[in-house]
């Protein structure tokens, strides 16, 4: 009786669908990819408010045994970087639930600082990773104006209000300031890398946080990632076979874009017409290119 009872309660365990069964684990997937913090109106840029939703509903998987994050990214705001890192660090306090990262092609910057928002960074054997630093530039064209006769009329209140002014000749007093900024972002990106990987790191400052990237072994020797390896086989050698690992992806609307977190308003207002996707659009090429791709 015993043995038919139990032939019987497995018979009806599979009939159950497998996204309702405990004894199957899940490890839920959310994509990281892309420029951070920039993109144009009908591509929001990767941002808190685009990522929000899909980082709270994979925490919120039933049976999760793990959250895992594909990152693929070169990078780009540093503060939207750091927001996403804090809202998965949170989450996974909350639901005492381990963080594992996968980079693809680029980890690299704010994209390795979302890596660092994991528990256990494993990549490819030919993925980028690190440039712990700080960038930022811009053109100027005030011999250009100059030639076309052009005139530059800017009224302000403050006066350090046109720091940088593109259409000003440049001011070593605001390159110094720019300087002391970048300097003071960058003391912040690697006490957060020291928090993250803690005795995992392995060199002096000098050569971890120089704005140097890597490839996937050299990272690993450095301690700035752990392992090499693909998702699908790290995720099963931990959990087994029959691990689940269902895409997070972002909501989608009546007409099939993304819902982000906050408004899509606010994506909408910050790229103003085609200008400002050309410009986007070159900016976001420009990131990737500086690492080859």
């Amino acid at each position: 009786m015993p043995d038919l009872l139990k032939r019987s309660l497995d018979f009806l365990l599979r009939l159950v669908p497998a996204r309702f069964r405990a004894d199957i684990p899940v490890v839920p997937v959310v994509r990281l990819s892309g420029v951070i913090g920039m993109g144009t109106p009908l591509r929001p840029g990767l941002m808190l408010s685009t990522i929000a939703r899909s980082l709270e509903r994979a925490f919120a998987t039933r049976n999760a045994r793990a959250v895992a994050l594909i990152v693929n990214s070169p990078g780009g705001s540093p503060a939207q970087s750091h927001l996403i890192l804090r809202r998965i660090r949170q989450l996974a306090e909350e639901k005492k639930i381990p963080v594992l990262a996968f980079i693809e092609d680029v980890g690299a910057s704010g994209g390795y600082m979302l890596a660092c928002a994991a528990d256990e960074i494993i990549c490819d054997q030919y993925s980028i990773v690190g440039s712990i630093g700080v960038v930022g530039g811009s053109f100027g064209f005030p011999k250009l104006m100059d030639k076309l006769g052009i005139e530059r009329r800017l009224y302000t209140s403050g006066e350090r209000k046109v720091m940088l002014d593109p259409f000003q000749p440049e001011k070593p007093e605001d390159v110094k300031r720019i300087h002391a900024i970048q300097k003071e972002i960058h003391a912040h990106f690697i006490a957060l890398v020291k928090e993250r990987r803690g005795v995992k790191l392995r060199g002096s400052d000098k050569v971890l946080f120089s704005g140097e990237f890597w490839t996937a072994q050299n990272a690993i020797e450095l301690g700035l990632a752990d392992s090499i390896g693909d998702m699908r086989s790290a995720l099963r050698e931990r959990y087994g076979d029959k691990v689940r690992t269902p895409l997070i992806a972002a909501e989608r609307s009546l007409f099939g874009r993304n819902k982000p977190g906050v408004s899509l308003s606010d994506a909408l207002s910050n790229h103003p017409g085609l200008a400002g996707d050309l410009i986007s659009a070159l900016e976001a090429r420009a990131i990737w290119s500086h690492y080859g791709l």
